[in-house]
């Protein structure tokens, strides 16, 4: 029976990574993996969860399982941080661990879906592996644009989809740091897009994956706060992985928002269940080491400090690209508006295999690049290579 799978295609940011470790080059750049790197081009450990490991270690008296919905007190300490002053709204936000971000986003579309959702709205691009979860689990995706030419988010083309949308649809929005494009929503935007959810009996998802990346904690969670103050329910997916660099360790949470404590118990119900049969429960590890930092006041104060060194350095190369301004046909200027990680530049598969082949830059096959890979010392290279192949 296994005869009747078709071949897929292999991953094809996975089989760039081996392209780059392949090349033989020095001076080749890697703006292809989104993972954060530091001015070397490393992806290191945080201290403050370090600490919090050594004494996971010492401490650690058991490794039995912990259940479906994971470690309680890793989901109940973030929520401050997450959610700020008032973390439950009154008992009506409650939490579990999931695997990754990955796990809290294909358990809010199956949650969706056993509530009786069918289309889920979504600007594009969105993260790649946004519409595959999706789609598997049974639901149409409905795709409005996201970003303009100018480089800044489409609210008409929002505005457009939400208002043709009612009960039985999910809109899919991205909290901060918006993968690829880096083009998030102001906070004037933000107002209206709660308004507007407010009346169109929509179920609100965001996903929420890089907080403290783009302008800090509060900041970059002023839209999901913002949309949760204005709706009946919501579901909220989180992810530690890039915040906490536990990229290995899958660290993720799924939020749930109901009209009264009773409802959102009922939800959270249906996540477990969900969840049991599909990874039974959650790793520890990783979980178990960011309640340890958030439940010391000292490694909470270390942890945030390095993640500001993170966000400082992605706003400097930011800055740097776009003050170079106009590379070749690429205006990179736009790039000093938008937050976190990614951007968006309008090359062709041509031209990105030229910058590839001629001068050691990899990226994405899309266009999208880490900002993350570029340093002081190589960016003016890798803005000459654009000037050289889009010019």
């Amino acid at each position: 029976m296994l005869d009747r799978l078709d071949q897929q295609p292999p991953d094809a940011l996975l089989a760039l990574i081996k392209l780059f470790e392949a090349d033989e080059r020095v001076d080749k750049i890697d703006l292809g993996v989104g993972v954060y790197r530091t001015a070397e081009g490393e992806t290191p450990v945080f201290e403050s969860i370090k600490a919090a490991e050594r004494r996971l270690v010492e401490e650690q008296a058991s490794k039995g399982y912990l259940g479906p919905e994971g470690d309680m007190g890793f989901v109940h300490a973030l929520m401050p941080h997450v959610f700020g002053a008032d973390p439950t709204r009154g008992g009506r936000i409650e939490g579990m661990q999931t695997p990754g971000g990955t796990g809290a986003v294909r358990l809010a579309a199956a949650l969706a879906a056993r509530a009786g959702v069918k289309r889920v709205l979504m600007g594009t691009p969105s993260w790649p592996n946004h519409a595959p979860i999706v789609s598997d689990v049974g639901l149409e995706v409905v795709g409005f644009t996201h970003a303009t030419a100018d480089g800044t988010a489409d609210m008409d083309a929002l505005m457009g989809t939400l208002g043709e949308a009612g009960p039985g649809d999910a809109v899919l929005l991205h909290g901060c740091c918006h993968n690829p494009t880096g083009i998030d929503y102001t906070p004037d935007q933000w107002d209206r897009i709660a308004q507007v959810l407010s009346q169109r009996g929509v179920l609100p998802t965001i996903d929420l994956a890089y907080q403290g990346l783009g302008e800090g904690m509060d900041e970059d969670a002023y839209g999901m706060r913002k949309v949760l103050s204005a709706v009946p329910e919501a579901l909220v997916a989180f992810s530690c992985d890039k915040n906490f660099g536990l990229y290995r360790d899958r660290v993720g949470a799924l939020y749930v928002m109901g009209e009264d404590p009773a409802h959102a118990e009922r939800i959270i119900s249906n996540g477990h269940s969900i969840a049991r049969a599909t990874w039974s429960m959650p790793p520890d590890h990783g979980a178990a080491a960011v309640r340890l930092v958030l439940c010391d006041d000292a490694l909470t104060r270390s942890w945030l400090e390095e993640l500001g060194s993170m966000r400082e350095r992605i706003q400097a190369v930011r800055q740097k690209l776009a003050a170079a301004g106009q590379a070749g046909a690429v205006d990179l200027a736009p790039l000093g508006r938008q937050h976190g990680m990614f951007a968006m530049l309008p090359l062709s598969r041509e031209q990105i295999a030229a910058l590839r082949a001629d001068h050691g830059v990899y990226m994405a096959g899309s266009g999208r690049i880490n900002v993350a890979g570029l340093t002081t010392g190589n960016i003016d290279r890798f803005v000459a290579a654009l000037e050289h192949v889009s010019g």
